[in-house]
This record gives structure tokens, C-alpha cells and sequence, in this order.
């Protein structure tokens, strides 16, 4: 989960980057550019990696999904991510892309917030 809490401070400082860089440094824009895609990119695998462990974790610890907050938080997590990314992939084509991309990140910081705190609780059931 660090990965992917880090992934995601990236996938923010390249987008202020970006955002400035269109005014006062145009030349860098296809350096950061791709590193935000990048950074987006292994974001998506990330979560779609912690999707896979927490099921596979879950249903072999319990036997099956559903005992606590943690799968919303999760599942939230893993849509939000995945809208972003279809999202990005439109913003070169239509007026609103940019506008959701964005919503949806702010959206997804909070909701990380969320699946981090509910994924301490789960942790702390494991160990007790």
C-alpha cells in the first residue's frame, strides 16, 4: 500500500507540475508528461495487485469477502483508479475528461484516507 500511497503522491506533484509547466516551462512538459502516464500506470497495477492479495488474503484467512469495511474502501478505491485512468485516456479527445480526471483524483485522495485507515484495523485483527 506504501507503493501505491507513493505512486499516487507522484501522480500529484507531476500533475501541478504539468499544470505550471504549460505557462512557464514548455519545454519540460513531455518529460513530466510521460511521468505522470508512468506513474498512473504503475498506480493502476498497484491496486489491482493489492485487489488481488486482499481477496486471495481474505478468502483464505475467513474463507470469504465481506467482514469489514475494508472491501468498500478497497472496491472504491480499485473503481476510482480505474476511471481515472479512462478517463486520462480522453482527455485529448473530448472537453471533459480533464475536468473528471481531476474530480476523480480528488475523490480517490480521500477515499485512500479511507482504505488506509480500515486496512489498519484489518491489520490489527491479523495480528491479534
Amino acid at each position: 500500500m506504501g507503493f501505491a500511497l507513493l505512486a499516487y503522491g507522484l501522480q500529484a506533484l507531476s500533475a501541478l507540475f504539468l499544470n505550471t509547466s504549460r505557462q512557464h516551462r514548455p519545454s519540460l512538459l513531455p518529460l513530466v508528461r510521460w511521468l505522470h502516464i508512468a506513474t498512473g500506470i504503475v498506480l493502476i497495477l498497484l491496486v489491482l495487485l493489492l485487489l488481488g492479495i486482499g481477496i486471495v488474503g481474505t478468502l483464505g484467512h475467513y474463507g470469504s469477502l465481506g467482514h469489514s469495511t475494508h472491501v468498500w474502501a478497497g472496491g472504491s478505491v480499485v473503481i476510482l483508479v480505474l476511471l481515472s485512468g479512462l478517463s486520462a485516456t480522453q482527455i485529448h479527445r473530448t472537453f471533459w475528461a480533464r475536468p473528471l480526471h481531476v474530480t476523480l483524483n480528488g475523490i480517490l485522495f480521500v477515499t485512500l484516507a479511507w482504505v488506509s485507515w480500515t486496512g489498519w484495523q484489518v491489520v490489527q485483527k491479523y495480528l491479534s
